[in-house]
């Protein structure tokens, strides 16, 4: 087992009856995911004026097509709020489009327009070289490691909190 497996699979270290937070699994986790945020949101906002938010918004009507906000809150684990700012923001920008949904007159689905649909075209290939380009020093099997553990820690923390899984 590699070093680097090794210092994975311990358990946190507590110095003087405190946690260390170096050595602490979601402390890490938070931290590693807020740098890749970081590095995408610079390179979404400063070349196509998009939020995180508003990205993942798109890549997910994208790939799933129209839906409610609430189907869209469950699809991406953000809150109503940040679907609902998202949203707002790309209509403006005629990225999006709010649709009747046939079902509920009381609801809308949200849509992407063919301008929106143009500009995820466009970035799709953006991030998948940013996926790339932070995986290049990991092997294929280390990635399919990560992947699969980060989706089994997913459904411990859905578990252990009650929640039901996003859809």
């Amino acid at each position: 087992m590699s070093a680097e497996i090794s210092a994975l699979r311990r358990a946190p270290k507590v110095a003087d009856g405190h946690l260390v937070l170096d050595d602490y699994l979601p402390y890490r986790l938070s931290v590693a995911s807020n740098a890749v945020s970081r590095l995408i949101a610079r390179a979404y906002e400063d070349r196509f004026g998009l939020t995180i938010p508003q990205w993942r918004l798109i890549a997910v009507l994208a790939e799933d097509g129209p839906m409610t906000p609430g189907a869209a809150v469950a699809r991406t684990a953000m809150d109503k709020v940040t679907i609902s700012r998202a949203a707002q923001g790309l209509i403006r920008r005629r990225l999006l489009a709010r649709e009747a949904h046939e079902a509920d007159g009381r609801s809308h689905r949200l849509a992407l327009t063919d301008e929106g649909a143009r500009l995820h075209a466009e970035i799709a290939p953006l991030a998948l070289a940013y996926e790339a380009a932070l995986l290049s020093g990991m092997t294929p099997g280390e990635v399919a490691a990560i992947k699969l553990l980060l989706g089994r820690l997913e459904a411990a923390a859905i578990r252990l909190s009650g929640d039901s899984p996003a859809s």
